[in-house]
């Protein structure tokens, strides 16, 4: 078991900063992502755990300690990388039973293992084959698989199933959070899947360009984001921001210093009236998601069920009381009066 800390931590490679002066506490037993863009530093933070890299300025803790002269193998922490790295000349059992071969461990101890960890993963069917005769999705959960058969204090997951069609992953990650949660290890999982992230983690931390924008839970973070940047991370259809200009077309008033406001989809309230006019209705069965020119500005809108609305359609706007968000002019979040 494990917590992890960053403290002022900083990478470079050449003139790029990758990790730019990063802060942050994993709690021990966490289900913890790292959400962002692609190149945002997150699979940076995960080679720095792990011990693959070195920070420039900063300190690394695992368990309380200083990690930063620690070799990758004295850390005891296991990773599932994004391109997978298994052994193409081993069958997909030997790649899952390696990490407990080289410790010695008791064949029968290790049949067990292996057997406990590939019935969690549903892939007992495909373990005779070689990775080349896998597709990608099997590929990953022998990744997988190989991870969690070993007892580190904690593992890293590089965006594990991106391979997986939509399904499979919403039934993966489910399953990893299970899995993480039976074990009470800590997981640090990165991902630039807005879903991914809100479904499974019970803590984040937001990139942005090698720095972190915002860490809490991902209802925190939903909720009160602390800027137009987070604001439009998370949600989809993404959070709609708009001019002051526009607050009161909405019944909205802000506070002072106000730039811009921004309304949640499922917050943004559409009825017969004036002021606003549909321009598409996507009907997706148990909600439909409601297009509007609001002055020139588009907005959309979550609503409930199929609501009887029609493309062209004149329509009043309105905003969920107290669910509306004000930014100032750098984008940072301001508090509502």
């Amino acid at each position: 078991m494990a917590s992890i800390s960053f403290r002022n931590v900083t990478k470079r490679f050449g003139d790029v900063t990758a990790v730019d002066d990063v802060s942050f506490d994993i709690r021990d037993n966490a289900f913890f992502c790292l959400f962002g863009p692609p190149l945002s530093g997150k699979s940076t933070i995960l080679k720095l755990i792990l011990g693959l890299e070195k920070p420039d300025a900063g300190e690394i803790l695992i368990d309380g300690r200083p990690v930063t002269g620690i070799g990758p193998a004295q850390r005891n922490v296991a990773m599932v990388f994004q391109n997978l790295a298994l052994f193409p000349h081993m069958s997909a059992l030997d790649n899952i039973r390696f990490p407990l071969v080289e410790r010695r461990v008791a064949p029968d101890k290790i049949a067990a293992r292996v057997a406990e960890v590939c019935e969690k993963l549903h892939i007992g069917h495909i373990l005779h084959k070689p990775p080349a005769q896998l597709s990608g999705g099997e590929r990953q959960r022998v990744a997988i698989a190989r991870a969690l058969v070993r007892d580190p204090v904690a593992y890293l997951m590089d965006d594990p199933i991106s391979a997986l069609d939509a399904r499979l992953r919403e039934q993966t990650r489910v399953e990893l959070r299970r899995i993480q949660q039976e074990m009470g290890k800590t997981l640090v999982y990165v991902t630039h899947d807005q879903e991914e992230a809100m479904s499974v983690a019970d803590g984040m931390a937001v990139f942005q360009a090698g720095r972190i924008c915002q860490t809490g839970t991902p209802e925190d973070i939903y909720r009160h984001p602390n800027s137009t940047y987070v604001a439009g991370m998370l949600g989809a259809p993404a959070m709609n921001v708009v001019p002051m200009a526009l607050a009161a077309s909405l019944q909205v008033q802000g506070p002072q210093g106000a730039d811009s406001l921004g309304v949640r989809p499922e917050n943004l309230r559409v009825a017969p009236g004036e002021g606003a006019r549909i321009t598409e209705v996507e009907p997706l069965g148990g909600f439909t998601t409601i297009s509007v020119d609001l002055a020139g500005q588009s907005l959309r809108a979550t609503l409930r069920g199929q609501p009887r609305f029609t493309t062209g359609q004149p329509v009043a706007l309105s905003v969920d009381a107290g669910r509306a968000h004000f930014f100032d002019t750098s984008g940072a979040a301001l508090a509502a009066h």
